[in-house]
């Protein structure tokens, strides 16, 4: 269990936030570059899976939203208590690793309702598109300088055996 200095474990994290900052709201940002450069029917292509994965995430959110908030939340105390107050090193890493991701779905969700408000297609889903991509790349650039911060700590002064 010892998850900061697992190789596999630096790994996925590098996976996970290279893969949320490739997806945007569900689109493959390529998609969007060659939206805005090429137009006609790969704009067509962007703004219809868009369309699609804004009311798909809308959709989830208004059926189960306080049930997936709520087993979130539980989730993420029983992480933060084990990994707090009990220093459980894998709660830390998957605290580390579930957290930022949570603050991502919540932007996402966000911004969804922007699109699906605003109707939004051309320069104006582009912008909404990039913005949210920029913001998860700070959620990711953040996420990933405390969590090697404190993989160093706990491998650097905690030591192998722990306390």
């Amino acid at each position: 269990m010892r998850s900061f200095s697992n190789l596999w474990f630096w790994i996925a994290l590098a996976v996970i936030w290279s893969s949320a900052s490739h997806w945007v709201l569900g689109v493959p940002y390529d998609m969007v570059l060659r939206a805005r450069r090429q137009g006609e029917q790969a704009q067509i292509d962007l703004e219809d899976m868009v369309r699609i994965n804004v009311n798909r995430l809308l959709y989830i959110t208004q059926v189960s939203g306080m049930w997936i908030l709520g087993f979130s939340c539980f989730f993420l105390t029983m992480l933060f208590t084990l990994a707090v107050f009990y220093h459980f090193e894998f709660a830390q890493a998957v605290l580390l690793l579930a957290f930022p991701l949570c603050l991502v779905g919540v932007l996402s969700v966000s911004t969804a309702q922007q699109i699906h408000e605003e109707s939004a297609t051309g320069d104006l889903l582009y912008r909404r598109l990039t913005r949210h991509r920029l913001y998860t790349q700070m959620i990711g650039i953040v996420s990933i300088f405390v969590t090697s911060i404190w993989g160093m700590y706990q491998n650097l002064y905690v030591g192998p055996f722990g306390g």
